[in-house]
Parts: structure tokens; sequence; C-alpha cells
């Protein structure tokens, strides 16, 4: 299980406060997967985020190795914004505990707090913002 002071420290989260988190607590569920494990496969559905508590994942993209995520990483944010299939592939490299929110315990997020939902949705705005001046920094670097 998580607390609300936990998932303070994932960026969705940010600029909540401990009882508007409070709040989204029971709408997470968890799940765990060996090492080796597939979570999510590139060109497949997927309609939850992911938080990782335990462990390390590998998330490649057409056999390429793009980044290994540790613990205190979510993936699959992406997703949940657009209603295309999975971008990329995560892998479990070692045993790994995540934090689940579904799209559907998203849009139950919007029905209990407007405001908690608007102040997720800017935050994961932010991170894929950041992403993509980052993937900017690097076309222009040549890499």
């Amino acid at each position: 299980m998580i607390d609300a002071s936990s998932l303070q420290n994932y960026s969705l989260f940010g600029g909540l406060l401990t009882e508007q988190i409070e709040k989204i607590l029971p709408l997470v569920t968890y799940t765990t997967f060996e090492a080796g494990v597939v979570i999510l496969m590139e060109g497949c559905r997927n309609d939850s985020i992911y938080f990782l508590l335990q462990g390390r994942v590998e998330v490649s993209k057409a056999s390429q190795v793009i980044v290994e995520l540790p613990e205190g990483q979510a993936f699959g944010e992406i997703e949940l914004l657009d209603v295309m299939p999975s971008a990329a592939t995560v892998r479990a490299l070692v045993p790994v505990k995540l934090a689940v929110i579904s799209n559907s315990s998203l849009h139950g997020i919007y029905c209990l707090d407007p405001c908690v939902f608007s102040i997720m949705m800017m935050n994961l705005a932010r991170d894929l913002a950041r992403r993509l001046r980052h993937m900017d920094d690097l076309l222009v670097a040549g890499c």
C-alpha cells in the first residue's frame, strides 16, 4: 500500500494537499511483476498509469531500449491522454511493485474533485512538455 505522502513524490501529484491525495487513494490498485515480464507491449492497448513503488523497468521502442526507469518514476501516462495503442514496451528488469490508476479511476477522480483532476492534468502536461523539450534538444544536438 502507498500513503498520501509517498504519492506526493510523483510529479503527477505535485501541488496537491495531503487531504486531496487521501481522497484518491481508494482508487489506486496494486500489482506486481517478476523480472523479465512485459508490463506494456508496444502497439497494444493500455488504460492505466503505473507508479514504480519498487524495482526497475526498461522502456523500449522497436526493440531499442529508450530508458531504464527506477522506483519513484511513472509510465503509461501518454495513453491516458490519447486513444492510440501503447507507444512503447515496458519490461520489468527486476521484480517490481506498482501502484496503478486506471482510466476509469481517473474519471472517478474527475467526478470526485474536478479541481484535483485539473491539477493532475496540468502536471501531466508539464511532464510531457519537459520530455518534448528534451527531445528537441537531442534533435538539435544531432543525437
